[in-house]
């Protein structure tokens, strides 16, 4: 019997993808918008992706990341290997989890989609920059 060209796609695509970027391409747990935020950051790509990152700090630690994402899987790979790589971090940690190591975590990244990782990262930047600001200036939190 002769595989359809969509069957090969299919098969393709299951093996030519590591565990942890089919683990971190599908799973949806963190998806969730945080009413106040220790650190809040959105940027949208010029692919169109749009990313927001919610952070939860306890004793200067990223106790937890949630976001949302409007975009492709890649997208969603990106924005939980952020989160895997940040929660139990400092935030001084945090500042070195860079687009290349969230490639390298997830291992097989199409090369033409590390503008998903560069979105991710960059969400993530502005959030660990917003708990910064809301640590020198706390009452701001209240008004978002």
């Amino acid at each position: 019997m002769e595989q359809t060209e969509q069957q090969k796609q299919e098969h393709n695509f299951w093996q030519d993808h590591s565990l942890h970027f089919l683990e971190m391409a599908f799973r949806t747990d963190r998806h969730e918008s945080i009413t106040h935020p220790d650190g809040y950051g959105k940027k949208t790509g010029d692919c169109g992706d749009t990313v927001e990152m919610f952070l939860m700090l306890r004793d200067n630690h990223i106790r937890s990341v949630s976001f949302q994402v409007y975009g492709c899987m890649n997208t969603n790979a990106c924005a939980n290997t952020v989160a895997h790589l940040a929660e139990g971090k400092t935030l001084e940690e945090a500042w070195e989890i860079t687009p290349e190591k969230i490639a390298a975590f997830l291992e097989t990244l199409p090369p033409d989609h590390i503008h998903c990782a560069e979105l991710a990262a960059g969400a993530f930047y502005l959030a660990l920059a917003d708990c910064q600001e809301i640590k020198k200036q706390p009452w701001k939190k209240a008004y978002r």
